[in-house]
């Protein structure tokens, strides 16, 4: 499988210029592109140009609207609201953050519920953005049911992610993570599909309910929750937050996230932001140092995303690259 390098700057703007070129106004596909380029820059290659035709497609269909503008209200005085318009998540988000991180600065914290929009992809890439604010970021999200309750067989979750981001006393971030609640991602399991490779017993039940290691036996039954019963009840938390909260719809409602056609995602995110010295003043940086510390004292261990370094080109798969320059220049009749 052949890849070429290609710096960041290429690929935000290649994006870019694809999500115009098929129906985005400029700054909703700037906000999409950037999401784009950070997803790359992490090697989270499910959430970056292998979104681009999906997005570029649902565009062109309707199934997700790239010329609304989010509207942003403050229904009561720590709650900030951004209703999508079944628009792009990142675009809502974008137009919501100034306003929720204002209320955070004054009341200590506010919570921010993304409405009716179209999947985030990576849920870390906005938690990010609050933590490099000086806030700490806590999101989550749901997604179309591909995960069944312990003991059953029927998927009612989505993979419903949950991310927490830490502010860095000095600006940036100390650490993050990113972790979905059920055992694996489904691209994963897609992926392994595709190669003709088995699956790790404990990430998938097949139709029956009965746990397979066959990967086409498990995109035809459902995925489980990590760590059973209890990422089930994570799975679950994020569920009521990001759908029942926002007035989104539930992972069981969603159809295929990236079939072309097909009713709008209308999927929620639900963030809380918090001033990190509200409670506790510098005590709370102190034990940052301390948990840092005794961390980072352990070869080999470390706080996850702490030791991140942005490069500024990465490796793509050629046929993926050939794709995103193809998409840049508007529907292909």
């Amino acid at each position: 499988m052949s890849k070429i390098k290609v710096d960041l700057n290429t690929i935000e703007a290649t994006a870019k210029q694809a999500l115009i070129a098929h129906g985005a106004d400029d700054w909703i596909a700037q906000s999409v592109a950037h999401a784009v380029r950070i997803a790359e820059a992490k090697g989270n290659l499910i959430c970056g140009l292998y979104y681009l035709e999906s997005y570029c497609k649902q565009l062109v269909t309707g199934r997700v609207k790239g010329n609304v503008v989010p509207v942003v209200s403050s229904p009561k005085s720590s709650v900030v609201v951004a209703d999508a318009q079944l628009g792009f998540a990142q675009a809502a988000f974008a137009r919501a953050l100034p306003t929720a991180l204002d209320v955070a600065k004054e009341n200590g914290t506010v919570i921010l519920a993304v409405a009716h929009a179209h999947t985030c992809t990576s849920l870390g890439y906005f938690t990010e953005q609050i933590a490099e604010a000086g806030f700490i970021g806590i999101g989550f999200t749901n997604a179309s049911a591909v995960v069944s309750p312990p003991g059953g067989n029927k998927a009612v979750l989505g993979t419903n992610p949950i991310a927490m981001a830490i502010p860095a006393k000095d600006g940036g971030v100390a650490f993050q993570f990113d972790q979905s609640t059920s055992a694996i991602a489904l691209g994963k399991i897609t992926m392994a599909k595709a190669a003709g490779e088995p699956i790790p017993l404990g990430w998938a039940v097949d139709k029956d309910g009965i746990p397979t290691t066959d990967a086409a036996a498990a995109l035809s039954g459902s995925l489980v929750s990590s760590g059973g019963y209890k990422g089930f009840g994570f799975g679950l938390m994020a569920e009521i937050l990001a759908a029942a909260v926002t007035g989104s719809v539930n992972s069981v409602d969603v159809s295929a996230i990236k079939a072309p056609d097909g009713a709008p995602h209308n999927l929620g995110q639900f963030y809380f932001i918090v001033d990190p010295t509200v409670a506790s003043g510098d005590q709370f940086w102190t034990s940052l140092d301390r948990i840092t510390e005794v961390v980072s004292a352990q070869e080999g261990a470390r706080l996850p995303g702490s030791t991140f370094k942005m490069p500024s080109e990465v490796e793509i798969e050629t046929a993926v690259w050939d794709l995103a320059q193809t998409l840049s220049n508007g529907p292909v009749s």
